[in-house]
């Protein structure tokens, strides 16, 4: 009996060991006050991080003027933790990081991190007016990841699809679908990553300023099966060979629109279509409406790269477009085609809403024009 006691005693002991060393884990520099960063307070934002043996930190932000090389030195406190206070950016969605000694590195004090290709940045979110709908909504839609069978592509490939709060308790209900697509680099995470796309439907659905809808967020390289976080190898895809131009606007049209439509409750309408997405996006809902004109009623490019002739627009103006979205930043590189794209729409009478924003080809406008056109879809 005592030997069985002593084994229950020194089961606790290891067991009360193994949960003091879990605990040790979030016990931050023992008995210090905790590190937090970014923390904001009124109208500034403090920027922190442990680095012991580091002699040089800076911080480098997307609202600096130069946010590709631009930096603010951070000095040692009296706790010895690095940090900087700055005053708070307008309201958005930021990404920064740390300089430490000339390697960039990540906030470990920040849980809100965005994905961007293969790198991964944290984030600040400034709360105001511009970012109401990029935060969290109190009803919350559902965003799952499919996957289709491509005989174009030659793979199964992965989609991003969210539906909307009330899908699941509504098995009788059908829903129009918002077909969006993301740009160079980007893969079908791009939009629920950096573009908060299920948080702005979620807002604005909760609020009543959008119909309720699905989206799906496809891949739109032709390789990829899926995002290269999933690691699965990639097939060659030359983008100059003329037989494989436009294949994946051809997949999207002909095999993920009759998968969402055959799997999803979707009404399947062209009034019940939307088609919208950003810079290579952009270009691929120009291709997809100038090869399917009677596809979709509801096409928005957005800082696209792409145009479309007069014979085309003119196609698009039969099949009755309810409504063509062109939006661009002004300061975009892509500005002059969306103001030439414009004046063709003009030329050809076919009615347009043209949404110029302050900017260039950054994310901030791109969450910005799905918040504007998506109050806009379905009515």
């Amino acid at each position: 009996m005592k030997r069985i006691i002593s084994i229950l005693v020194l089961c606790l002991a290891v067991a009360g060991a193994a949960q003091a060393q879990e605990l040790a884990n979030f016990a931050f520099w023992g008995n210090r006050k905790p590190i937090v960063s970014p923390e904001i307070q009124g109208d500034s934002v403090t920027f922190r991080l442990k680095a012991d043996y580091a002699t040089v930190v800076k911080l480098s932000g997307s609202w600096m003027p130069n946010p590709w090389g631009g930096t603010i030195d951070m000095v040692r406190n009296q706790d010895l933790v690095w940090e900087v206070k700055i005053p708070l950016p307008e309201p958005e969605i930021y990404t920064y990081n740390f300089v430490v000694d000339g390697v960039a590195v990540n906030d470990p004090q920040n849980v809100l991190v965005q994905r961007d290709g293969t790198r991964y940045l944290p984030m600040l979110l400034v709360p105001g007016e511009r970012s109401q709908n990029y935060g969290e909504a109190t009803k919350h839609g559902t965003v799952s990841h499919p996957w289709y069978d491509s005989k174009i592509l030659g793979m199964s490939r992965r989609l991003t699809v969210y539906t909307p709060y009330g899908y699941e308790a509504n098995p009788k209900k059908k829903y129009p679908v918002l077909y969006l697509l993301h740009g160079a680099g980007g893969d079908e995470e791009a939009w629920t990553s950096m573009g908060r796309a299920a948080q702005i439907l979620d807002n604005l659905i909760e609020k009543g300023l959008a119909e309720p809808m699905i989206v799906v967020m496809p891949n739109g390289n032709p390789g990829q099966a899926a995002a290269r976080t999933l690691n699965i190898p990639e097939k060659p895809y030359d983008w100059r060979d003329p037989s494989m131009r436009d294949n994946y606007v051809k997949s999207l049209c002909t095999e993920i629109v009759p998968f969402i439509e055959k799997n999803f409750r979707a009404v399947p309408k062209p009034a019940s279509r939307a088609i919208a997405g950003l810079s290579m996006g952009g270009g691929h809902t120009i291709s997809a409406s100038i090869l399917y004109p009677e596809l979709f009623d509801y096409i928005c490019p957005l800082s696209a790269a792409g145009s479309a002739t007069p014979e085309q627009i003119a196609a698009l103006k039969k099949a009755g477009v309810k409504l063509y979205f062109l939006a661009c930043g002004n300061t975009d590189f892509l500005f002059k085609g969306a103001e030439e794209m414009h004046a063709k729409l003009n030329e050809q009478g076919l009615e347009h809403e043209y949404f110029v924003s302050d900017g260039g080809h950054v994310w901030s406008n791109w969450r910005l024009y799905l918040n504007t056109f998506a109050q806009k879809l379905f009515k």
